[in-house]
């Protein structure tokens, strides 16, 4: 479902499931290129759209950036964690290193969004905002086609306990009642669990991936529209950067560009 890609000798990954768009997730070889530089690999004619990435559950159109959208000072950049856009050949572009890289292409339109999902902008269910945005567009649920890039496996993502029910709170089955053990059984429950448990007090290991696919799931998606990448950003520095593993502001880029 997922392959290797090379340019001029550097890897990048695509997702069959977006076979139809061009797309790709850039491992960390393709620093310090941004992503106007990383177009032409894609589409040379695309426009380029990117954001100043805020934690948050905004996502915003093109228009919207060159209009209405709040904005760095320093940089210009929007601030916001999705994009989406309106018409052909536009290049919407996410940064990321332990945080999730979405991709998502919408069949009846053509139209894509990029989605930057941190544990934050999950538990603020961004991955929503960025579906429903599409889907006001024109098409239905069954027209998405998601793809769920390099991040950090849940398996060695420690984080607090209250972080994790924070991020989990979205997908329970239950209403959770605040009671803290209570509240982990409950969400432990959930086959394939996002929440896993940790040697150490107050610890959960937590999956933000998985998380974003029962979103999307709970949402109406179906399993096989959603795809997630087996790579570890945390596990494999050779391809990818992770702030946890490094505690350094470096990231890769991943793009796609609509039809």
């Amino acid at each position: 479902m997922w392959q290797w890609q090379t340019w001029s000798g550097l890897p990048y990954l695509t997702c069959d499931l977006l076979a139809d768009w061009q797309h790709g997730f850039f491992t960390r070889q393709f620093a310090p290129r941004e992503p106007h530089q990383i177009v032409p690999i894609l589409a040379a004619t695309a426009t380029t759209h990117r954001l100043k990435q805020v934690h948050g559950n905004v996502v915003l159109t093109p228009t919207e950036i060159s209009s209405t959208a709040e904005v760095e000072a320093e940089t210009g950049n929007a601030l916001a964690d999705g994009l989406l856009t309106e018409q052909r050949q536009q290049a919407v572009w996410v940064a990321s290193a332990d945080c999730n890289p979405i991709l998502i292409a919408n069949r009846h339109t053509g139209n894509v969004a990029a989605v930057h999902a941190g544990w934050r902008g999950t538990s603020l269910n961004i991955v929503t905002m960025a579906v429903k945005r599409l889907l006001a567009q024109g098409g239905s649920l069954a027209d998405l086609i998601v793809a769920i890039g390099p991040a950090i496996d849940g398996e060695v993502y420690q984080v607090t306990t209250q972080v994790g029910l924070e991020v989990c709170r979205s997908i329970a089955t239950k209403p959770l009642s605040g009671d803290i053990d209570a509240d982990l059984t409950i969400l432990r429950a959930i086959p394939n669990s996002p929440l896993l448990p940790d040697a150490q007090a107050g610890r959960v290991r937590l999956d933000v991936r998985r998380v974003n696919q029962l979103q999307l799931e709970q949402l109406g998606v179906d399993p096989q529209q959603i795809s997630i990448a087996p790579h570890c950003t945390y596990q494999e520095p050779e391809y990818f950067f992770s702030y946890r593993r490094e505690k350094l502001k470096k990231i890769q880029w991943s793009g796609i560009v609509s039809t």
